[in-house]
């Protein structure tokens, strides 16, 4: 089995601990009946995988158990494919409040694990066919759970692309419309940006993709090319702006990938992966008798 990398360190501490506030406050914003009527006697609940997907979102779900003075017990790593069904966890406190933070960590892990999920199929699809480029994220997250969905897209080997409005100057079709030229809208996002900040500029056409290399833009977004067009455009801007980062957007599913990289492509961005993923499903089950600490398959309770 392929290790896969420990990505929690990226989260700060502080963040998780107010995401986990915030969606249980979501939750749970006056009284808990339920909670009332289990009461607070010390319980083992088990955590199973009951589709296959990849596993991520580890930190968020750790997180909200902490809130609620759980703790979790992991038997998987994160990263990994697992089949259903399969036992990814424990997780340990008073029967009130593992019900407590039961619905929100399931919700979490699941979105996370089908997003991961899918940006592993993704990047696979690419790879397979000899392809070394990025295959990215877009900023289509779900309000409010950003950081947990660009989270999920690197555990599943996917690139974030940009986290919010200022890691990275993208300007689109309305910037430049707005600012009445492409080369009038680098010119005004550099004298803010500085140095620091890499400039993409969304293109429609061959033209437009030569002024923005021109003017000093680091990365060309060819956005809803058709395939036809997309390859020799690429091509041609490559041959005469060889360090400018091509990427192309627009229209890409798992399905069609291996259509849109190539050569001339560096960066593939896909907005499905966050807005179209398919969770992954997991129940948690408080446990009355002793459980095999191996992966279940047709475990019933």
């Amino acid at each position: 089995m392929a290790s896969h990398p420990n990505l929690s360190h990226l989260l700060p501490a502080a963040r998780l601990r107010q995401l986990a506030k915030d969606w249980l406050q979501e939750d749970a914003p006056s009284f808990d009946y339920g909670g009332y009527a289990v009461g607070n006697r010390s319980e083992c609940a088990v955590l199973l995988c009951k589709s296959p997907g990849v596993l991520a979102g580890f930190p968020f779900f750790e997180a909200i158990f902490a809130e609620v003075g759980c703790s979790v017990e992991w038997l998987q790593s994160e990263g990994v494919w697992v089949e259903p069904i399969t036992r990814v966890a424990e997780v340990r406190g008073q029967a009130k409040d593992i019900l407590l933070g039961e619905r929100v960590a399931l919700n979490c892990l699941g979105r996370c694990s089908g997003v991961a999920t899918l940006a592993t199929k993704a990047c696979r699809a690419a790879r397979e066919v000899g392809w070394h480029g990025e295959v990215a994220g877009t900023r289509k997250t779900t309000p409010g759970f950003r950081l947990a969905e660009k989270y999920a897209l690197l555990v599943g080997g996917a690139s974030c692309h940009r986290y919010d409005l200022g890691s990275l100057v993208m300007l689109k079709d309305n910037h430049v419309w707005a600012s009445g030229s492409i080369t009038q809208a680098v010119h005004s996002a550099r004298r803010v940006g500085g140095f620091a900040l890499k400039v993409e500029v969304e293109c429609r056409s061959l033209e437009e993709a030569i002024e923005a290399a021109e003017c000093g833009s680091d990365i060309i977004m060819l956005d809803n090319f058709t395939i036809q067009d997309l390859h020799p455009t690429a091509k041609t801007l490559k041959a005469s702006f060889p360090h400018v980062t091509v990427e192309a957007s627009g229209g890409i599913t798992e399905e069609n990938i291996t259509q849109f990289v190539g050569p001339s492509i560096d960066v593939v961005s896909l907005g499905c992966l966050t807005q179209s993923a398919k969770v992954v499903d997991f129940s948690l089950k408080i446990i009355r008798e002793p459980v095999p600490k191996q992966p279940l398959r047709n475990f019933v309770f």
